[in-house]
């Protein structure tokens, strides 16, 4: 039995997936990020496109070339299988969830609020004693 790390696992995951060799972009590029003067020489970065979906994924997670190949057709491979799944829906749904949550409040949710409480303010006036004690 294979181990779901080897390099003919990937090639077989991305077999049942549909994908071949034909469909996909590979190039490699130089990375960037901290590394000194060695990660401006050497192109060591993988960006690889899937042709017919669009997918892309760049993958600089190792200093060797060919263990970022494996990342990256293994990053690949999950993304290919989160849509088949239908889990991207859930994702950016969950995104846009978080992105609306942490928006600043519009001017006029900020003048209902105060209007809001303007009026609590009136109504607490009024159940106050009329002596004044």
């Amino acid at each position: 039995m294979e181990s779901p790390l080897s390099p003919s696992a990937i090639e077989a995951r991305l077999a049942a997936l549909g994908v071949g060799e034909a469909d996909l972009l590979e190039k490699f590029v130089r990375g960037s990020g901290s590394g000194g003067q060695k990660i401006n020489k050497t192109s060591s970065c993988v960006f690889l496109k899937h042709l017919p979906t669009g997918i892309c994924v760049k993958c600089q997670q190792e200093r060797s070339r060919e263990l970022n190949r494996f990342h990256a057709r293994r990053e690949l491979c999950e993304q290919l299988e989160a849509i088949r799944e239908g889990k991207v829906i859930a994702q950016t749904q969950a995104m846009e969830k978080l992105r609306r949550q942490k928006r600043p409040r519009s001017q006029n949710s900020k003048n209902r609020s105060t209007a809001d409480k303007r009026i609590l303010s009136q109504k607490k006036s009024l159940r106050r004693s009329p002596f004044g004690d």
